[in-house]
């Protein structure tokens, strides 16, 4: 007998719009691993409601994917939505919130709740949360998700040549905010000497 034939992305979120809850779950264990990084070093309480409601969103969203991206890419599209809509529900009439400015430390201060062991994952993802949270996504879809330039620029909805121009400079930023959070000069040449090895560990963790 032949194996089953592995259902795309697609054809799963198709059965789930028409109530097939297998579908569901499945797609939801797929993706999971990635949306609940995605939320947890930058919400620090809720983030599970946030998933939740990504993976709802993109049900209701089901006419706005024609398949011309990735699903993954399309996903983390509703996620950067629900992330800032949950940030501005939390802000005060009178703040200024521009998310090219204001850090996830800013509006959700403590402790990353993503895993930490080395001192190195952890400069680092202190420091991701001290920079502006466009910012942090970029970098953090482009070094944990592995996303190019051209799938990045659909999630966030900017241009590429943008979204290249926020890489390098997230990436200055973030060296700049781990030269301020670093024990001593070698935990800081560690990090930055490998910083996709460190990224990659994080990754991998959290899977």
């Amino acid at each position: 007998m032949a194996p089953a034939t592995r259902k795309t992305d697609r054809e799963l979120l198709d059965a789930w719009t028409r109530g097939d809850v297998q579908a569901a779950s499945e797609l939801f264990e797929r993706h999971f691993d990635a949306i609940d990084r995605f939320f947890r070093n930058k919400v620090v309480d809720g983030y599970e409601d946030l998933v939740q409601q990504t993976f709802q969103a993109c049900v209701e969203s089901r006419d706005r994917f024609r398949g011309d991206a990735s699903f993954r890419t399309f996903l983390f599209g509703i996620a950067n939505n629900v992330l800032k809509a949950f940030f501005r529900s939390r802000r005060r009439e009178r703040d200024r919130f521009e998310f090219t400015e204001v850090s996830a430390c800013d509006v959700a201060p403590g402790p990353s709740t993503m895993f930490r062991a080395r001192r190195e994952q952890q400069l680092l993802l202190e420091a991701l949360r001290r920079i502006p949270l466009d910012y942090q996504i970029v970098l953090e879809l482009y070094y944990w998700e592995e996303l190019p330039g051209s799938a990045i620029a659909e999630v966030v909805n900017l241009p590429e040549n943008t979204v290249r121009s926020r890489i390098r400079k997230g990436k200055a930023l973030l060296e700049k905010k781990m030269k301020v959070l670093a024990r001593n000069p070698e935990e800081l040449q560690s990090t930055l000497g490998d910083l996709e090895t460190w990224a990659r560990s994080i990754h991998a963790k959290g899977e």
